[in-house]
């Protein structure tokens, strides 16, 4: 007996092409660890945040021109706190990235989702269910065994580095949660102040000495880096803020939030597929249990 495939409702046709480009940026921003490693070197960190940054900046300012102007002092003091903040997370992600592999990267960074909820339990002296403290545990051995992919050794400099970044991503999360001026301001001047403020402190430390300068990695980038920094900053920042704020009015938070949880299973595969990366048996094993475990927490919470 055969049976007709239902036809798909024109609601689940809408929900897929929402779905879709989130799931892109996802994976665009599991892809971003190995692009920001293959066109950067200890001593060029600094320069190619203000290359990437600086690329995207004067499209954001244009397009949230009228928003910028409407922002209260309060507002641009409370953006621009957050893009302090934000600029030690990409410091630290993008030294990370250096001394550790693309793939580790990815996945030591998902454990923003469960450092995030304890943090806050802290904050609100409230205690997170047990189960979502028994996934936390769970992410956090798979840490420790992704870490000795080939042996048990010590974690390198730059997993300890993402691991931190971990750390600042959730102190950001918090800080919007909690600056009030911020909470009631349009998303677009919102980010762009922030990743205004981010521009300052890369473009001070660059004036200060610290590695190349943005001009001389610029004059030294081939084909290959340039449309790697073009990918971080026109697909791993303009774009996917667009997309992220077209798709939570078009769906949900808690969707388009479980869409890009998929990032580092991405930032894994792309690892892995394109730069010849290697997990190992127990390395592999840590990978599964980070996915688990930053997965279980999500639905625990």
């Amino acid at each position: 007996m055969t049976t007709l495939a239902t036809p798909a409702t024109p609601a689940a046709r809408r929900a897929w092409l929402t779905d879709l480009p989130v799931l892109l940026v996802a994976v665009v921003w599991g892809a971003s660890y190995l692009a920001a490693k293959g066109i950067t070197t200890t001593h060029t960190v600094i320069a190619v945040l203000v290359l990437r940054f600086a690329v995207v900046l004067p499209a954001l300012v244009v397009a949230g021109l009228r928003g910028l102007r409407a922002l209260t002092g309060a507002q641009w003091r409370g953006a621009a706190v957050l893009g302090l903040i934000l600029s030690g997370i990409f410091l630290l992600e993008t030294y990370g990235v250096v001394h550790t592999s693309a793939t580790n990267a990815g996945l030591i960074i998902s454990l923003t989702m469960i450092f995030t909820p304890l943090a806050e339990a802290a904050v609100t002296r409230k205690r997170p269910p047990g189960a979502f403290l028994a996934a936390a545990g769970l992410s956090v051995l798979g840490v420790v065994l992704l870490t000795q992919g080939g042996g048990f050794t010590r974690p390198s400099l730059g997993d300890g580095l993402i691991l931190l970044a971990a750390l600042a991503r959730t102190v950001h999360v918090l800080a919007m949660s909690r600056i009030k001026a911020v909470q009631d301001a349009d998303a677009l001047p919102l980010t762009t102040v922030q990743l205004g403020s981010a521009v300052a402190v890369f473009a001070v430390l660059a004036a200060a000495g610290t590695g190349e300068t943005p001009w001389s990695v610029a004059a030294d980038f081939g084909a290959r880096e340039w449309a790697g920094l073009l990918f971080l900053s026109v697909f791993c920042t303009l774009l996917a803020f667009f997309v992220q704020m077209w798709a939570v009015r078009e769906t949900s938070p808690s969707r388009v939030s479980l869409l890009l949880g998929t990032e580092p299973l991405w930032a894994a595969a792309v690892g892995i597929a394109l730069g010849g990366e290697r997990l190992g048996v127990v390395g592999l094993v840590g990978g599964v249990l980070v996915l688990v475990g930053t997965s279980w927490g999500r639905g625990a919470r």
